[in-house]
């Protein structure tokens, strides 16, 4: 057998599937070959969905997560073939790329392994594709920022050959994990991966002991493959930074000499603390910025209308209210606005105008109903509330036109514009993406589809050209998603057309045949976005936090009517153990019908709820087809007015 690919996956099934389609599509040129998928313990389905599409896959299911190593390892030990192929779940390969690689291995009897050029989700060249030998130097400019600052040099980035033709095939010292072609008699001198790296690290070890072993590792610059970039670990993540760190430690010790090993630990251990220090200030900043700047400008304001207002309305000399009013009651004013701002997605990146307006005036209202309970000692003015909430309405909206006008997109966030999305593909599939955008999106700006057919120009309405015109489309029809059918298009074409685009501001997703589901990646930081069509509206943030906003508010409203409603509601003491849940945050006063294991939907994932919108409809034969479809129709169409519709009808039922 020529070649035994093996993919470990972690909880990315929707990737594993597209990643396995292409799969099969390049070994079809390649002639003898297995491939083995080694699952590790994944809870969304991926080893069930395998065995369902791919039913020639070798699956090994594990049941427990054992490490990226330790489970490559269990898929070379079945490996059959002469060459192995260890393959990421997230990563789409051309349909030339398996032929083209094995014909340079075979040409190339020194090699002991072999990667190739990676692109992101949006097309850009992934630097990792080629890479040095991290040693104290090459480590210290790359923790340091010097390899990115002098990207081509020779001295300052050798740990990612920056200085090294993207477009040539080199040798190089370290291959990639994503996709590392290796001879498997190299494998059986050399020894199988060092199973003390669970997760990153690995692929160094193993790229460094080849050479050690007396053979070449080689970058192949003649296919290319899209890797969507850390589906398992979120790159921005602490807990990320320590593990890659710590597995350049593991691999010093293990490698280098005790004096050059100590080194390495000292700046390793340092890098450590300064990346996870710095990732906290930062996170606690960018959380804490605006909110701090809003509370500085409405106090400060709030000192000068008090003053006004006890000259020009009180005549008095500023001394009218006493002291307790500026140092208690504004900042108890201020933290409720503000924190009703927060309820309201008023800090939500990017923000909105309508949001901080909400808060205010719904902070306004909780301020005064708690004014007329307070004693009559601490009611200093209403005219002073009324014109605080005011000051801070018009300092809010000039506080944010201002981080939008200076375009501070780490305050503000970036900009929501909408998208206006374009699929490529053939007449047939494309009108199939395009119903499904239609049907499971809220209001899509489709401005159409372009063809890969020349002779295709009827439908003029969303036919808006050839493929060979896809620039003018995307300038012409400010296009900034294109959508790419697989069933339509090879990888090879695809990757083709990205390139030729770039990053720019474009973002890509490709739909696999016959399916509903939208894979892209747009960014390291957002780890590769899996965009599934049917989970469009409960999973944004800011309907998130209307969903809390609404329990908060529900929950507080019944708080003072207990005396009543426990002779409503069934189930009083129920009740009321309910109201300590919700406003707790451990569960929602509306939630997903609950299904039998087996029917079980990939929704987003919410609190679960005390009543249900099937309870609205008080039909006890519901199957669970129809409350599936409730539930989805729940989550793609969330609105606050729903769960209010849904408490007020099942109101007797809080007490479940």
């Amino acid at each position: 057998m020529k070649l035994t690919i093996i993919i470990v996956n972690y909880n990315v099934k929707h990737f594993l599937e597209q990643c396995l389609q292409s799969v099969f599509i390049a070994t079809d040129k390649l002639g003898s070959s297995e491939i083995i998928v080694v699952d590790n313990n994944s809870v969304d389905g991926s080893a069930k969905m395998v065995a369902k599409k791919f039913p020639d896959v070798k699956l090994i299911q594990n049941e427990k997560n054992v490490g990226f190593s330790s489970a490559n390892n269990q898929g070379i030990k079945e490996a059959k073939g002469q060459y192995v192929l260890l393959l990421n779940p997230d990563t789409v390969i051309e349909e030339d790329t398996l032929i083209k690689t094995v014909q340079f291995m075979n040409a190339h009897p020194d090699a002991g392994g072999l990667g190739v050029k990676m692109i992101n989700g949006k097309g850009g060249f992934l630097p990792e594709s080629k890479r040095g030998l991290p040693t104290p130097w090459v480590a210290f400019c790359k923790m340091s920022g010097l390899s990115r600052l002098f990207s081509f040099s020779r001295l300052f980035n050798k740990y990612h050959l920056g200085y090294l033709d993207k477009d040539k095939n080199q040798k190089v010292e370290i291959l990639s994990g994503a996709f590392m072609l290796l001879r498997k008699s190299a494998l059986d001198k050399v020894g199988l991966l060092d199973e003390t790296f669970f997760m990153y690290g690995e692929d160094i070890d193993l790229s460094y002991r080849l050479l050690k072993g007396g053979y070449q590792n080689y970058y192949f610059a003649e296919t290319c493959i899209i890797h969507y970039k850390g589906e398992s670990t979120k790159k921005g993540s602490l807990n990320y930074v320590y593990m890659f760190y710590n597995a350049m430690l593991i691999f010093a010790n293990k490698h280098f000499t005790p004096q050059s090993a100590s080194l390495y630990a000292i700046l390793i251990k340092l890098v450590i603390l300064f990346r996870a220090g710095l990732e906290m200030l930062i996170k606690i900043i960018g959380k804490i910025l605006l909110p701090g700047i809003d509370a500085i400008i409405i106090f400060s304001g709030m000192l000068q209308i008090k003053k006004l207002w006890e000259v020009f309305i009180k005549h008095a000399d500023g001394d009218y209210y006493p002291t307790e009013f500026v140092v208690i009651a504004v900042p108890l004013y201020i933290a409720i606005w503000l924190l009703a701002v927060y309820l309201s997605g008023g800090y939500d990146k990017p923000i909105k105008q309508l949001n901080n307006f909400r808060g205010i005036l719904l902070g306004t209202l909780l301020i005064l109903i708690a004014y007329a309970l307070i004693p009559e000692t601490w009611r200093f003015s209403r005219a002073l509330i009324l014109l605080g909430a005011s000051w801070a309405i018009i300092s809010g909206f000039i506080t944010r036109w201002l981080l939008k006008l200076f375009k501070l997109s780490e305050v503000a966030g970036t900009s929501d514009r909408r998208k206006n999305i374009s699929i490529i593909g053939n007449k047939v599939e494309a009108k199939r993406v395009i119903s499904l955008l239609n049907k499971y999106l809220y209001k899509p700006n489709i401005c159409g589809y372009i063809s890969l057919n020349k002779a295709e120009s009827s439908d003029k309405d969303t036919h808006l050209g050839h493929v060979s015109q896809l620039e003018d489309i995307v300038a012409i029809h400010e296009v900034n998603e294109l959508i790419f059918c697989l069933q339509d298009m090879s990888v090879s074409h695809i990757i083709e057309q990205m390139a030729k685009l770039g990053p720019k501001t474009l973002n890509y997703k490709i739909v696999p045949a016959a399916g509903e589901n939208l894979l892209g990646s747009n960014s390291i930081k957002t780890a590769g976005d899996l965009y599934m069509v049917q989970l469009n509206s409960i999973s944004k943030l800011e309907n998130r936090r209307n969903k809390r906003l609404v329990d908060i508010i529900a929950t507080l409203v019944f708080i003072p009517l207990i005396p009543v409603l426990i002779f409503v509601v069934k189930k009083p003491i129920q009740f009321l153990q309910n109201l300590l849940m919700v406003l707790l945050g451990i569960r929602s006063w509306v939630g997903y019908a609950k299904l039998s294991a087996a029917d079980n939907q990939e929704l987003p994932k919410i609190k679960e709820g005390i009543i249900t919108l099937a309870d609205k409809l008080d039909d006890e034969n519901l199957d669970n087809a129809n409350l599936g479809n409730l539930n989805l129709h729940y989550a793609k169409d969330y609105t606050i007015n729903r769960d209010i519709q849904i408490i007020l009808k099942c109101f007797k039922d809080l007490g479940r």
